[in-house]
């Protein structure tokens, strides 16, 4: 099954985030991007690729450690980036040395657990608004609308594992199915 570790924001600071979304799917070559579906708004934290069933009671177990080895801490929706002409983000605003914490946590969890990582790489907390289609929009501007966007804070109280069902037949626009497997209170019984 393909995994990663998550911080999915609450649902009213979601509804911030659709209100911004929508605002920005009328700008100038909008139509040119793939904008995300709200089931999938998450902060990755680990992403594991295809787990062997057969890891995952321990992989659960370690996750657990990790988060009650993490305090809760508060986080915002904070504005806008993008990786390349690829992808458009939202970014976080709050305890990000605590996430990247938790981040880390995860990763060394899964490694731990027997999951093949990619290489480690310093953590930027983001979560995915839009993606280019041919990798040829110029996102600037979408990021110069999203860069005053302030969400609302809310305390992070929960790392969440979640499975992520990829789309199948080729339909154009489908998107994956997300599935949360497990989740885990911060600073709770591991």
């Amino acid at each position: 099954m393909r995994l990663f570790a998550a911080v999915v924001p609450p649902p009213a600071q979601l509804d911030e985030l659709a209100r911004e979304a929508d605002r920005l799917a009328h700008l100038p070559e909008a139509d040119r991007l793939r904008w995300t579906a709200r089931p999938g708004w998450h902060f990755t934290l680990a992403f594991m690729g295809e787990v062997d069933e057969a890891l995952l009671p321990d992989l659960r177990a370690r996750l657990g450690r990790a988060a009650h080895r993490t305090d809760p801490f508060p986080l915002r929706l904070h504005g806008g980036g993008h990786f390349g002409r690829a992808v458009l983000w939202t970014g976080a605003a709050g305890d990000l040395d605590e996430m990247r914490l938790l981040a880390e946590r995860a990763d060394a969890a899964a490694r731990r657990a027997g999951v093949p990582m990619d290489e480690h790489r310093r953590y930027q907390a983001h979560l995915t608004v839009a993606r280019s289609r041919a990798n040829d929009v110029d996102l600037r501007p979408f990021v110069a609308a999203l860069d005053p966007f302030e969400g609302t804070r809310w305390q992070v109280e929960e790392l969440v594992l979640v499975r992520s069902n990829l789309p199948g037949g080729g339909t154009p626009g489908a998107q994956p199915r997300y599935e949360t497997v497990g989740a885990w209170a911060l600073g709770g019984p591991g």
